[in-house]
């Protein structure tokens, strides 16, 4: 490829036929062809060879095709066909310098190429450019005429109709006068047209339909150089603007877009080439569904590589994007903008349809991110609309309102922020999604109104548990007639309580009557169960209630004090009292009583085995019958907490085991009797008044002894309190004479001091304050132990150690 100031020219195709494509390839870039979309004209020119073909292209195109030099003779110049840009002629033009025709160095058989390269030229170029001498018009041979007729035949078989310029440019004009010469040339132009054999389709076809022809006339160059010249400049100017409505290549029907020349140009002359049939409209559909898709595939890959699709994608992968629909849109129309005028002057049917390949294959990259931005902006809507859920529900507001604006709420916002990712150019609806929103509120709502329901629930059912528990069991633990009475008090009263609050509250879920009812009656059996529950619960450690009732009564007195078994109470009236209370205890828990219904079974349970003694044998039989049966009389299974049997085996199991609490009490009584009779049988006081006459007379003659032996008494028991002898024999007898004997010594001689101490004190003091000698020996013992010495020393010393107590009587 050459190039000369604005001129740039290549070998479009060789001698040997070869189509130089990557020359053709650098021309259009050079020239930059791919950028003129239709406004481009391609003109063309063929004729004998030495013609000067190429002096005129220099000449009226400012081109730089090699010329012939006349001084080396008269030979071949340009070999195959040439291709140039030509210089100040606007728009741009193309200029084809095709190979003469009738060389002697291809030879008068080898003309196959002249045939090739003039329909070429025909079907490629806007203008064909035929120079011929004058001298040669009305010649058969010279004129071009068998080439002319045989492309003309071949171009009817081979091509749909499309008007071309034929330019015939007379050089070396004679003194003819052009107008004589036009008609003449005209006539053997239509001649040739008519003795072409044309197709079924062209039989009628005028010449005016394939050709638009033009006869110019030019001076010789050698001769009339100037006068060339100034025709040429006119003629060059015809050039200008050509491709305007009335220029010479005015009629544009079928010319292909600058961008799809190359592949169109090389598509003909391989067919040509190949001399296979080529159909001009299939022609151009094919050049236009090649380009198309080249420029599809182009923009195709410039949008993958777009930084700021790349941004979106990666962004919207991680969070929402703002704007998503718009920037997308923007991007997506950029790039089918850039589509369209790159393609615009294709044919339009695969022009459409490349495009909407195009978008097709665009959408389809952008289609996963704008699925991620669905469903961001679905987790959003449901994220907020959980949080705002939540806030209602906190503030107070009812459940079901709340529900129904948050979800109206929030569907909104779901379709505001869905239409803000919609992208103009798919047709993509979101119902799908708005539905997978409904269903995931839906779900939460039901899941959170569940989780309501049940906390609700679960928070009455705790009051009544709390209600319910604590004092059910003191009833039963209380077990009397009163019982169960007070215990279907306390669950109607606790149960309209909570029913009347849990009615309140589920009224803010606007729930259907059918399911409230079911949850209130659910409530109510709660309600019940925990009053049945608590009572297997006591039912199940009746035998320990029973004991410890038993043992409250039988051991503790009216006033609750513990009993001392003193011997002057009646054990058996306390132990049928005690045992009475117990076997009203396990009537009680023997059944459930919630439906106020009369039962027998505290009778019969009496009847079998607390007065079992009394009463008829058949009473009596009767009874025991009863207890030998699984099943209370007028009382269900369902209500049933320990059966007849049981009760008898729980009564015997009973007795046996408070047997021996009666049986110690009875111990004691006994014991307690004996220790306080101090008094010896009546045969030993008969005995000691038989044995002990002899001393008794001897006492009533020396009444001295009796003085002694009260002494005697006196200090006896002073020694006694002193020395707590009850009290440490209480252990056992050899602990207890231990202890006395390492505690009698200093007790008596700490006797004798106060004793001492009592003598020495002046009888003064003992007048002026009689009562310090009382306050010497602070209570209980000691009392007695100082009275017991003032006796001992006032009877051994006379009225001189006299005690205060007998003082004080003296005076």
């Amino acid at each position: 490829m050459s190039k000369d100031g604005e001129c740039c020219s290549t070998h479009l195709i060789e001698g040997d036929g070869t189509f130089n494509a990557s020359g053709l390839e650098n021309f259009i870039k050079e020239v930059k062809l791919s950028e003129c979309g239709l406004s481009y004209a391609v003109v063309s020119i063929m004729g004998p060879q030495s013609s000067g073909k190429s002096t005129l292209l220099n000449h009226l195109f400012h081109t730089n095709f090699r010329e012939m030099d006349a001084y080396r003779g008269r030979s071949q110049t340009t070999k195959g066909i040439w291709m140039a840009r030509c210089a100040g002629i606007e728009p741009c033009t193309i200029v084809m310098d095709l190979e003469g025709t009738d060389g002697r160095e291809r030879g008068e058989d080898d003309t196959a190429f002249e045939k090739q390269s003039a329909l070429f030229a025909l079907a490629v170029s806007d203008i064909v450019l035929i120079n011929m001498w004058c001298h040669d018009i009305g010649r058969e041979q010279a004129a071009n005429k068998p080439l002319l007729k045989t492309v003309f035949q071949v171009m009817m078989r081979l091509f749909s109709p499309r008007k071309t310029t034929l330019m015939f440019v007379i050089r070396d004009k004679t003194r003819t006068p052009l107008e004589n010469l036009e008609p003449v040339l005209r006539e053997d132009v239509q001649k040739i047209w008519d003795s072409v054999p044309k197709p079924q389709a062209h039989k009628e076809t005028p010449l005016s339909e394939f050709f638009n022809v033009e006869v110019v006339a030019l001076s010789s160059y050698e001769e009339k150089e100037e006068q060339f010249r100034e025709q040429v400049a006119s003629l060059r100017q015809r050039f200008n603007q050509s491709i305007a409505p009335g220029g010479l290549a005015g009629d544009r029907r079928g010319v292909v877009p600058a961008s799809g020349f190359s592949f169109s140009s090389q598509e003909i002359w391989r067919v040509i080439k190949e001399n296979k049939d080529l159909d001009l409209p299939a022609h151009k559909v094919m050049v236009a569904t090649v380009r198309c898709e080249e420029i599809a595939n182009e923009k195709y890959s410039s949008f993958t590589a777009n930084k700021d699709w790349l941004e979106v994608e990666e962004a919207v992968q991680s969070h929402p994007v703002p704007g998503f629909g718009k920037k997308l849109s923007s991007i997506l129309d950029t790039c089918l903008s850039e589509y369209d005028a790159e393609a615009t002057y294709f044919e339009e049917g695969v022009r459409s349809s490349k495009r909407k390949q195009l978008e097709e294959k665009l959408l389809q990259i952008v289609q996963p991110a704008y699925q991620s931005m669905l469903g961001h902006i679905r987790s959003r809507t449901l994220d907020k609309f959980k949080d705002a859920l939540d806030d209602a529900l906190k503030g107070g507001q009812g459940f079901a309102v709340a529900a129904r604006y948050s979800t109206k709420a929030f569907l909104k916002f779901f379709d505001e922020e869905s239409a803000d990712a919609i992208i103009k150019q798919a047709n993509w609806d979101t119902a799908k999604v708005r539905e997978k929103v409904q269903r995931d509120i839906d779900a939460h709502i039901a899941a959170v109104r569940t989780s309501k329901l049940s906390e609700l629930t679960t928070t009455y059912e705790k009051k009544l548990s709390e209600a319910l528990s604590a004092p059910v069991e003191a009833l039963l633990d209380g077990a009397s007639d009163d019982t169960w009475p007070s215990i279907r008090k306390l669950l109607q009263r606790e149960s309209e309580a909570a029913v009347s609050g849990f009615s309140t509250a589920l009224s803010g879920f606007e729930m259907d009557e059918q399911d409230k009812d079911k949850m209130i009656s659910s409530l109510e059996d709660y309600a019940r169960g925990i009053v049945e529950g608590k009572a297997k619960e006591e039912a199940g450690r009746v035998m320990i209630r029973m004991k410890d009732r038993f043992t409250t009564l039988f051991s503790q007195d009216s006033d609750s004090m513990p009993r001392i078994w003193t011997g002057k109470e009646d054990i058996r009236a306390i132990t049928k009292t005690a045992r009475s209370a117990s076997l009203k205890m396990l009537s009680v828990m023997s059944a459930i009583r919630l439906d106020d219904e009369i039962d027998n079974i505290e009778n019969t349970l009496s009847l079998a085995l607390v007065d079992s003694n009394s009463g008829s044998a058949s009473n009596k039989a009767a009874s025991l019958d009863a207890l030998a049966s699984s099943t209370w009389e007028k009382v269900p299974a369902s209500k049933t907490l320990i059966t007849p049997v049981q009760c008898k085996s729980l009564w015997r199991q009973f007795k046996t085991e408070t047997e021996y609490t009666v049986t110690q009490a009875i111990a004691a009584q006994e014991a307690s009797k004996r220790s306080n009779n101090w008094m010896p049988p009546p045969w030993a006081i008969v005995a000691i008044i038989l044995l002990g006459f002899n001393e008794f007379m001897t006492l009533l003659r020396n009444p001295l002894w009796l003085l002694v032996i009260f002494v005697g008494y006196l200090l006896t028991k002073a020694l006694w309190v002193q020395l707590d002898i009850s009290g440490e024999f209480r252990h056992g007898a050899l602990p207890g004479l231990l202890s006395l004997s390492t505690k009698f010594l200093p007790t008596v001689m700490n006797l004798l001091k106060k004793l001492a101490e009592e003598g020495q004190v002046p009888t003064s003091t003992n007048q002026r304050n009689p009562s310090l000698a009382s306050k010497s020996f602070p209570s209980g013992s000691s009392d007695i132990s100082s009275s017991a010495s003032s006796e001992v020393i006032s009877s051994e010393n006379g009225t001189e150690y006299s005690s205060p107590i007998v003082h004080d009587k003296t005076q």
